[in-house]
């Protein structure tokens, strides 16, 4: 077996010179005040063990890697029917497009997008009479720790700087594809992505991505195999917007990133893998976790092709 531990250091020796080169997501004013001279990579197998490097014990709001829980809690309760209201093919524009929505008669690209899984949300808004205490829930079931929780200053600031997302429900909601009020929706979409976790966490809290949809934390079946599969190949094509092909060519693994500067990486059958820096490239991911993610795919041979 590979010596996870070291080779994790390595990583995150080798990016050192990368953690003051991106930018933070300064649109969101409580991700603008993140210092930019951090990073934490945790794995996670699927036979329990995981390994840290770096800033492990820092802790940050998951932003957009949030979305994959939105469609897993989404996909427990509607399964395929859910497709009828959000693609699944690669949007190919910003994660925050009005157009393409405009062009496509309010049917979001995939559900990683803003306005994807913004629909999403709605859709599991239908059937939670508590989604933010849901969500919550879900996540301290499938990281161990039961104490997480919501960084309230950030979920109001990304809800007072809502105007773009706004829209877009707005615009779904004129197409017939937005059940419920915009504004209720809006707060428990800006909750989920201000949910406050380390890497080691959340490498957890995806360990059913790599474990065919089992969670051996929570001991439940998150999602049938067919629908891990389904997963990871959606992450694999669209989970990092526009830059899905890039990440595809450098990394060779399912991913989905955030603002926040998280990334999480799954390796069917071995193991989740979660980064965080918070410096950003131009399209809006973690400079130093992919290139971190890179240089683990290289030495672990973790590229699925």
């Amino acid at each position: 077996m590979p010596n996870y531990q070291e080779i994790l250091e390595q990583a995150a020796q080798r990016v050192q010179p990368l953690l003051r080169q991106g930018k933070v997501a300064n649109y969101i004013p409580a991700l603008a005040e993140q210092p930019l001279e951090q990073f934490s990579v945790s794995l996670h197998t699927v036979d329990g063990e995981t390994f840290s490097a770096g800033d492990t014990e820092a802790r940050f709001t998951i932003q957009s890697v949030s979305k994959v829980m939105t469609l897993t809690l989404a996909l427990q309760r509607y399964g395929d029917e859910l497709w009828s209201r959000v693609g699944k093919e690669p949007s190919g524009t910003a994660f925050n497009s009005l157009t393409q929505l405009e062009f496509e008669n309010g049917i979001p690209r995939n559900p990683f997008i803003n306005a994807g899984a913004i629909v999403t949300c709605d859709a599991l808004y239908s059937r939670l009479s508590a989604p933010i205490h849901t969500m919550l829930e879900s996540y301290r079931a499938m990281s161990g720790n039961d104490k997480l929780c919501i960084n309230k200053i950030v979920a109001q600031s990304e809800y007072d700087h809502r105007y773009r997302n706004a829209a877009m429900a707005y615009l779904m909601k004129s197409f017939g594809n937005f059940n419920n009020e915009v504004e209720d929706v809006l707060w428990s979409y800006f909750n989920f992505c201000a949910i406050e976790m380390n890497t080691t966490e959340l490498a957890k809290s995806f360990s059913y991505l790599s474990s065919q949809g089992y969670c051996n934390l929570s001991k439940q079946r998150i999602l049938t195999k067919k629908q891990t599969k389904q997963m990871n190949s959606l992450l694999f094509t669209s989970g990092l917007y526009d830059a899905a092909g890039d990440f595809g060519y450098r990394v060779g693994m399912p991913g989905k990133s955030g603002v926040g500067g998280a990334i999480i990486a799954i390796v069917p059958n071995r193991f989740t893998i979660s980064v965080w820096s918070p410096g950003l490239d131009k399209v809006g991911n973690s400079l130093a976790g992919i290139a971190a993610l890179e240089y683990l795919s290289n030495e672990l041979g973790t590229a699925i092709f």
